[in-house]
């Protein structure tokens, strides 16, 4: 039986420490892909989650919300990186930083509550099968797509074309955490799916005596501070790409911490002024890094929701998935170092297809022509453009249904048409 202490009792302890694990061997990966992609030592990608984790889940406001290293700064930083090396990194990044502690200053943030939920369900869908695409690649055991494919479906049609050479093993594995995963979740949600998933996969590698590429061991060490110095043309060169990157970073971190309450079914919302602390925790949590050079941690859809659905409830959840991925790369030559990536690529998918969210595509035929619009606008803008692009042109129809309801059509009332239109009534 388990023994409750006050509110908080052993179960939800069992919980958070499940959806911190799981967001954990989710973080590992992508981390080290995306320094990478910015030309950062890769080990840099994993020093950002641990490193923020802690600040973020004690000033942050959403409790299951965990941040990391994402796609959406990888343009800036990267740009950065080629013009100034580490140094450039660690300017733009705390540049970013501040601004977005100024955003809190300033309450910007609440005014991402005024986003459309059809809206934030179209992000959500378009970051799902971002997820789902980009481990495809990884799931059919083909050449990854190159930097320069045009954008997801670009680099969808390009796995697909490869097809012919995909292998079955690492299909069979990411495809049982994917199955395992869907069965668990049904048969009991308080289960942690995806860490059973894996550890099935892992049962299922070793019976086939399937020798795929594992997650290996790294070498942890804080790295040292970042070498670099201000010059007056830093005014004109990293000052704007800084405002960019915090713009860019505060759009996708809020709008990642509404998709989270989405999925977290919360009938009581974050207050407004909470999405203003948000920013203000993650711009403290990234000058931290920043000094460092290591790239910027903004809110990452697949560990929340896969926290969410490990049973992560509390900000105890974050502070464990930082702890855990200290653990998992200082400790690596362990069990978790023969982790199949495929393993952990089915799990990244796995929780992309969770933020598509079935049930809002089953109800587009139901849906008012605005709503359903922009939804579609959204998740298609996510995957052709970027994120907060899409967001801005969903809001858009938004606004012109506005301005077509407040103008165009009152003035086609019975003021303007006359007896035509008092007969129509």
């Amino acid at each position: 039986m388990i023994r409750s202490t006050g509110r908080y009792n052993w179960e939800r302890f069992l919980g958070d420490c499940a959806g911190g694990m799981i967001a954990a061997l989710i973080a590992l990966p992508y981390g080290l892909s995306m320094a990478t992609l910015m030309g950062l030592p890769p080990i840099l990608g994993v020093v950002t989650s641990i490193m923020t984790a802690p600040i973020t889940a004690i000033f942050g406001r959403n409790p299951v919300l965990i941040g990391g290293t994402a796609s959406v700064t990888v343009p800036f930083i990267a740009a950065a990186v080629r013009s100034q090396g580490i140094g450039g990194a660690a300017k733009v990044t705390m540049v970013a930083s501040v601004l977005m502690m100024i955003f809190c200053v300033l309450r910007l943030g609440r005014y991402a509550a005024k986003v459309p939920p059809t809206v934030v369900a179209g992000f959500s869908a378009g970051i799902g099968a971002i997820m789902v695409i980009s481990q495809a690649h990884v799931i059919f055991g083909v050449h990854p797509p190159s930097a320069a494919s045009s954008n997801s479906l670009g680099q969808l049609a390009v796995v697909l074309g490869e097809l012919g050479s995909a292998r079955w093993a690492p299909f069979v594995l990411g495809a049982t955490v994917m199955l395992v995963s869907a069965l668990v979740m049904r048969w009991s949600p308080r289960l942690p799916a995806p860490l059973i998933g894996v550890a099935t996969a892992g049962i299922v590698a070793r019976v086939l005596f399937l020798h795929e590429p594992e997650v290996g061991s790294l070498h942890l060490t804080l790295p040292p501070f970042a070498g670099f110095s201000w010059t007056a043309d830093d005014v004109m060169n990293v000052l704007p790409k800084g405002l960019m990157l915090a713009f860019v970073s505060a759009a996708n971190l809020l709008l990642t911490s509404r998709a989270v309450e989405h999925f977290q079914g919360k009938h009581k919302h974050l207050k407004r002024s909470d999405a203003d602390a948000e920013l203000g925790a993650y711009g403290i949590a990234n000058l931290a890094v920043g000094i460092f050079g290591a790239p910027m941690s903004i809110g990452i859809p697949a560990r929340s929701v896969a926290n969410v659905r490990c049973g992560g409830t509390t900000r105890v959840s974050n502070l464990m998935h930082g702890v855990f991925l200290f653990l998992l790369v200082s400790m690596g030559s362990g069990a978790l170092a023969h982790i199949p990536m495929a393993a952990l690529a089915g799990v990244t998918a796995w929780m992309g297809f969770c933020l598509l969210d079935v049930s809002t595509w089953r109800r587009l035929t139901k849906m008012r022509l605005t709503d359903a619009a922009a939804f579609l606008v959204t998740a298609v803008g996510v995957l052709l453009v970027n994120a907060v692009a899409a967001v801005l042109a969903g809001c858009a129809i938004y606004a012109a249904h506005y301005l077509y309801a407040r103008f165009i059509k009152t003035a086609s009332g019975p003021s303007v048409q006359g007896v035509p239109a008092l007969l129509n009534k």
